[in-house]
């Protein structure tokens, strides 16, 4: 037998810089034009935020001398989608894309998974920056390269890790937000406290006054402390193959349970009554405390979030539906639990009926 090998081992530096003020979109041009990142940009976004903000960085870019189009979806979870995806592509190739371009995801979480997504496999792999638009998206979505479409079948089924060149987090874009987007970050947030730092959780807690007054302040604060939690998970464990899956803490059951809604509880929503049940199965399997689980429920009731199932949701159907998410294995769900506040584990089996105890129990909670 005749063999030729290929050898491919090498280092690519993917680092990036994550940068979080006020008043950042006015200076974003000059920042792209410093970074030489392409020759022609595409501002990718939703028709909700395209209306606040799309047009207003557009003229901004081509008022630096900046070649930008303007390319939008309709605004929501379900436009996470192949046919979208599509969509997105014919028309920013139709505008004359090439290997130089770079994307701009403008937006929350829906528009930089789809626009990194576009990124990742548009000519192989473009440069593209992140510009989050809310609290969920400067937090979590916006760090760490993980871009994905939604399948029938379960969430972010379908995607790719590709890395970001520039993230840009100007907490004045999140004077528009409503208090129940600002709660939708806020799980993510409390989730980090978590999986990471204990100490964070006492700056929520003292703080989630300021955080809904929009304190800017306290916002460039908070979300810096998350940024460099998130950061260095991702140092850690880039491609999820061990401890970056800490980051899905309330993820298993909570994206059964956004599924389940029709996506009319927002992802933070879910991922709230996800923690709750996550940390009620440590709490049954002897890892947390009655007083450490009160107090996540509590700190999560606080932040305006639900801590107990819809009565629409049958508890049954939870069950059923973690079994599609892509983090099972071999037909094993794996969970995230927690053995004290900030300390996580992943890779943890558990028994369906105990589970299925815990998700019963939720249902009967007011």
């Amino acid at each position: 037998m005749d063999k030729v090998r290929i050898n491919l081992k090498k280092q690519i530096d993917e680092s990036y810089d994550i940068l979080i003020g006020s008043g950042l979109l006015e200076n974003l041009p000059a920042l792209l034009v410093k970074a030489r990142l392409g020759t022609k940009y595409f501002i990718v976004t939703d028709t909700t935020t395209g209306k606040l903000f799309g047009k207003k960085l557009s003229d901004l870019m081509k008022g630096a001398g900046i070649a930008t189009e303007i390319v939008t979806f309709v605004q929501g979870e379900k436009s996470k989608s192949r046919e979208v995806k599509a969509k997105l592509e014919d028309e920013i190739i139709k505008f004359g894309a090439g290997r130089d371009s770079v994307i701009i995801a403008l937006g929350g979480g829906v528009v930089g998974d789809i626009a990194g997504f576009v990124a990742a496999t548009l000519f192989r792999g473009i440069n593209y920056v992140q510009v989050p638009t809310t609290l969920l998206a400067d937090v979590d979505s916006s760090v760490g390269g993980k871009t994905a479409i939604d399948h029938a079948l379960g969430k972010n089924l379908i995607g790719a890790f590709h890395q970001p060149k520039l993230v840009v987090i100007d907490v004045s874009l999140l004077n528009s937000l409503p208090n129940r987007q600002i709660a939708n970050g806020l799980a993510e947030i409390i989730k980090h406290a978590l999986i990471w730092d204990i100490d964070l959780l006492f700056y929520i807690e003292d703080n989630l006054d300021k955080i809904y007054e929009k304190d800017e302040k306290v916002l460039i604060d908070l979300i810096k402390q998350n940024c460099a939690i998130k950061g260095k998970i991702v140092e850690l464990d880039e491609k999820e193959s061990g401890f970056r899956k800490t980051v899905n803490f309330g993820h298993t059951i909570g994206h059964a349970v956004e599924t389940l809604s029709n996506f009319k509880l927002n992802h933070g929503e879910a991922i709230a009554i996800g923690m709750v049940a996550e940390s009620k199965i440590s709490q049954e399997l002897g890892l947390l405390k009655q007083g450490e689980v009160d107090r996540i429920a509590h700190t999560l009731a606080d932040a305006k979030l639900p801590v107990t199932i819809p009565a629409e949701i049958e508890a049954k159907d939870i069950l059923k539906a973690t079994l599609k998410d892509k983090k099972a294995r071999k037909g094993v769900v794996e969970y995230v639990l927690l053995e004290g506040i900030g300390k996580a584990i992943y890779n943890q089996k558990v028994d369906d009926d105990l589970v299925l105890k815990v998700l019963i129990d939720m249902k009967g909670m007011k």
